[in-house]
């Protein structure tokens, strides 16, 4: 595709980025603050309620710590992608999202199996403010994880017709961003017992 017939928010950039990655780091500035706001108001909570601990010690620390390295890998598949496409390979490009995409799939199919195991034992997000809390933030978390799946989805389609290769980038940035947020989560939640 020429630069003529390009869309014209590919071809603008400002301050030197092009306007598709600012936009994504301005998503990702917004997220922060809601995950941010999530999160900080957790720790208050728990720093100020010793009772969580013996919550806490209920979430199974293996499947926290499972899904810990399935988001990891499909990060590195997200890093291969991006170099994929770096080098023109969009039909690598393509294959190695869909992996990451696999990856994700298996991380909310594993929350799912989590969720209803702890659901059957009582521990809902009524039950109490740390269920409240883990419950609000690993769903969010999950929402944030089937959203990125989606969205790679479109680009891995568009990226097998070797076209808007750069997307390839975009979608890879807003999956880190998922994957540093459950680096927070997990040990939050699973962890600090």
């Amino acid at each position: 595709m020429s630069a003529a017939a390009r869309p014209i928010a590919n071809t603008r950039s400002a301050a030197g980025i092009p306007t598709g990655r600012l936009a994504v780091w301005w998503v990702i500035a917004s997220e922060i603050v809601i995950f941010g706001g999530l999160l900080g108001s957790y720790i208050m909570h728990r720093l100020a309620h010793d009772g969580w601990a013996v919550e806490a010690a209920a979430t199974n620390t293996w499947i926290g710590a499972f899904n810990t390295f399935v988001l990891l890998t499909s990060s590195l598949f997200a890093v291969l992608a991006h170099a994929a496409a770096v080098d023109g390979n969009g039909k690598l490009a393509a294959k190695r999202l869909l992996v990451t995409c696999a990856f994700g799939t298996l991380f909310v199919l594993v929350k799912s199996y989590e969720w209803t195991m702890e659901i059957s034992h009582g521990f809902t997000i009524t039950s109490n403010t740390f269920w409240s809390f883990y419950y609000t933030a690993a769903g969010l978390h999950a929402l944030h994880v089937i959203a990125g799946v989606i969205i790679m989805l479109i680009v891995a389609r568009e990226a097998a017709k070797n076209l808007e290769l750069h997307r390839v980038e975009l979608i890879g940035i807003y999956w880190h961003f998922v994957d540093v947020v459950w680096i927070f989560l997990f040990p939050l939640l699973y962890i600090a017992k």
